[in-house]
Order: C-alpha cells, then structure tokens, then sequence
C-alpha cells in the first residue's frame, strides 16, 4: 500500500481562477472554508485582476494561498499555474472550480468518494445548478455527438426531481467543478495552453479518456453556479471568436479524419452561413466578424500549428 492509500483522508488542492472576480470569488472561497471534508488547501490563482481582489482575499484570507499571474494569461493557462503548484505542494487531488460558484459543504468528499472507488477514475464531478434557480440543472454531464464529438449538456434546465441519482460514466463532463486525480496530471498534464478560452475541458476529457482514465459523475456532489453559460447565452464578439476557433482545434486534434471532414461539410460550413447572415441582418456587425475570424483563426492553426501534430482519434460511446 503506498503513502497515498495508507492515508484516511487524500489531500485535496481546490484551486479557483480569479479576475476582477470581487465579491464572486469571496463567495468561493468561503463556500471552500465550510466544506466539511477535513484535508483541503484553497488556492486562488489571480489572472492579473486591476479592481482589489487579491489585496482583499489577501487581508480576509492569510491562510489561503494566493498566486499573482501579473497578466490575464487566459483560463487553460491560468489554471495551470494552480495545478502546478498543487502538484508540487504533493496533492493527491486536485479541485477545479469556477471563481463565480458556491459549493455544497458536502461536495468534496463527495467526489473524493467516488474517485477513491476505482483508481482509473480520473475525473470527478457533480451536480451543477443555476445559482438564481437553486433546484434547476445548469449540467450533469455532456451528450456524446457524432458530428462535434461532444454534445448537449445532461439535464440542462431541468427542475431536480432525483432523476439523475446514478454515478454514471461519461465521455466528456463540464469543469464548473472538477476533482482531478494526481495519476492524470503526471500522466497528460493540465489543459492545453492553445485554448485560452474555451474547450480547453472538453480537449482535457478527451486525452483523459486516450490515457485510459474515466470520467464520472457524482451525483451526491453539489455546486451552484452564478456565471453564464449554454446553448442561448448571447456571447460576446470575443467569445464567439475563441469558440469557433477552438471548435476546429478540438476537432482536428481529437476527431478522426473522416469525423473532421464530415464536421467541415456537414456542421461548420452550414452553421457559420446562417449565423453569419442572421447577425449581419440585424446589424450585429461585430458579432458577425469575430465569428468569421474564429473560423479563420482555426483554419490557419489547422494549416500550420496542427500540420503534423494530429492526436489520435477519440470514439464516442
């Protein structure tokens, strides 16, 4: 028996992003301090906040440790930073969570539990609600797709009425909040810095699942989450150009060739032209920029970046 299994609690590192997050964060950190789970550490990573954040977590918090980036260096690298002084520091888990969230006192140990069942668990969530509808599912989990690989979130507006009580595998999972076993950190890394912004979770859940590792829910596991996000949220022009770009990175990296063409032919193309044209006809000009730039951005990665660099592909279960 190693050191790890011989010990009755696994240190856990929860570790949450912080930009200008003021009260958001406060509230994170606090929810943090009431989880009943005996062995957590907190770290909050700064990515270059200019409002007082780090000065007021500092003088309310001495106990916490508080990395300072000294810029924004986006969330996959902002995170990493975390991960690796969790790393470093000796976790046996490390926790991501979202700055804007407020987690249940019992969540952690719940997620410990369940990643102690198996050590081919390698990520752990749970329950994420909206936090201004305290009963309703923000996700649970996410569909598998056959033309973008991952889907749809599980249980998306959905009033809680105990119909999602299994520890259920999925293939890929959102990172609202998210227990990470050591074992994948010194096996794959944290998130691929080419994502500043997102599916950098979605591209983590695909190696873990190549790595070998599962990727399970929690349904004891609770979080509420303030931010926006889902299908209907209208995102900003510099959102519209990370997703659309990234999209493509994911794809490229993680779909098989033939996956990828029919993701071009089938989804991409016919997508960006009506959206496009439904932004232009509403005068929405810079929407309807960032979009086509995203794309742009994703092709060039695809023409020189990901020349030769092409992961083996995932299946979708």
């Amino acid at each position: 028996m190693n050191e790890k299994r011989g010990r009755r609690h696994p240190r856990v590192f929860a570790i949450t992003l912080n930009w200008n997050g003021g009260d958001d964060t406060v509230a994170c950190v606090e929810s943090l301090q009431s989880a009943t789970y005996p062995s957590c550490e907190i770290v909050v990573v700064d990515n270059g906040s200019v409002d007082d954040s780090v000065s007021n977590l500092k003088a309310r918090y001495p106990e916490i440790t508080v990395l300072e980036n000294g810029e924004n260096l986006g969330y996959a690298r902002g995170f990493n930073v975390g991960l690796a002084h969790a790393y470093a520091s000796g976790g046996d888990f490390f926790l991501i969570l979202n700055s804007d969230t407020v987690l249940d006192s019992e969540a952690i140990a719940e997620l410990v539990k369940v990643a102690e069942r198996d050590e081919r668990i390698g990520f752990v969530s749970g329950k994420v609600y909206w936090y201004t509808r305290q009963d309703v599912f923000q996700t649970v989990g996410r569909l598998s797709d056959p033309l973008t690989l991952v889907g749809a979130h599980v249980g998306s507006g959905e009033v809680d009425r105990g119909q999602y009580e299994m520890i259920t595998d999925y293939d890929f999972i959102d990172d609202v909040f998210l227990l990470v076993r050591r074992e994948v950190y010194e096996t794959i890394g944290g998130y691929d810095p080419n994502f500043f912004l997102y599916y950098e979770e979605t591209d983590w859940c695909a190696r873990v699942r190549r790595a070998g590792f599962r990727i399970v829910y929690a349904p004891k596991a609770k979080i509420w989450h303030k931010g926006q996000s889902g299908d209907n949220v209208d995102l900003s022009p510099s959102r519209y150009f990370y997703l659309w770009r990234n999209m493509i990175v994911f794809m490229h990296r993680n779909a098989s060739s033939r996956q990828f063409r029919r993701f071009l032919g089938k989804y991409l193309w016919r997508r960006a032209i009506v959206d496009v044209a439904r932004f232009a006809k509403n005068f929405r000009f810079a929407h309807a920029s960032a979009y086509v730039r995203g794309i742009g951005s994703g092709m060039w990665w695809l023409l020189h970046a990901g020349a030769g660099s092409e992961c083996d592909s995932i299946s979708v279960s």
